[in-house]
């Protein structure tokens, strides 16, 4: 898979990078095959703790690969529509990954570019990358990565910039959600290892069912279900093994055994 890089560490650390660099890492039926199925490997993987996404070269992702994009215009309905699918599982298997992932992004984060940011939980941008939904130009639309981006920059925020198709500094992402922090970059690495250091301080299953209550908590009404539904995850939790391990070794003022099993 000369197209997709996976190196996992010690500590449990996968950093998947999207090695197109040439094409600036858009996106064909082969690249969003492999991480797909590089995604579902990992987290899978009861020894790897966190994901990371970046690009090689100049560029963190520009979306749908134009050769790509022209084949399946010549193509029929149904490929078309396989073809989306496929997209469609990368991004949720993305989002609804058990891991952590943080997402680095530099130069352009462009259409499917976007919404690998939007899927991910933790995205750093470098001041210098510019993020742009950019299909209606191509006459097309961003339809698989929406639900996503909407969740990421809200309703409003969506329809301006999947209308206009204008590109948006780092600065804006982060005014408006899509990223969390904006950082020189020559500080991506500094801040990616920032944030690892602080999720590898958490229970991994509790980080999980953190990723879990967020997405059941989403858009929900806040009334006796939800409240039945929350009462009980934590109720659980505290009798875990987890759970028991982290209050232990808060009251004997000791490093958890998930930390110790990472070399403190």
């Amino acid at each position: 898979m000369d197209d997709l890089l996976q190196e996992v560490d010690a500590r449990g650390v996968a950093t998947l990078t999207l090695n197109r660099p040439e094409r600036r890492n858009a996106f064909d039926e082969a690249l969003v095959a492999h991480a797909t199925a590089a995604l579902k490997r990992l987290d899978a993987r009861s020894d790897v703790r966190i994901v990371v996404i970046a690009g090689a070269g100049e560029s963190f992702c520009a979306g749908g690969d134009i050769e790509w994009m022209k084949r399946m215009a010549n193509d029929s309905f149904e490929a078309n529509e396989a073809d989306a699918l496929a997209l469609a599982a990368l991004m949720r298997t993305l989002d609804r990954l058990t891991k952590p992932t943080i997402a680095l992004v530099h130069g352009a984060a462009y259409g499917g570019g976007v919404g690998l940011a939007a899927c991910c939980d933790i995205v750093v941008a470098s001041r210098e990358a510019s993020f742009c939904l950019s299909e209606v130009k191509l006459g097309i639309i961003p339809a698989v990565i929406a639900p996503f981006v909407i969740r990421a920059i809200g309703a409003r925020q969506a329809r301006r910039y999947f209308l206009t198709a204008e590109a948006m500094s780092a600065e804006r992402a982060l005014e408006i959600g899509l990223a969390h922090e904006v950082v020189l970059q020559g500080e991506l690495a500094q801040a990616r290892d920032r944030l690892i250091d602080a999720l590898l301080l958490g229970a991994p299953g509790a980080q999980s069912e953190a990723k879990a209550i967020a997405l059941l908590c989403e858009g929900r009404p806040i009334d006796d279900e939800l409240a039945r539904e929350t009462a009980r995850r934590i109720a659980a939790r505290r009798a875990s093994v987890e759970g028991r391990e982290g209050l232990s070794a808060f009251l004997d003022k000791r490093i958890p055994a998930w930390r110790m099993d990472r070399n403190g």
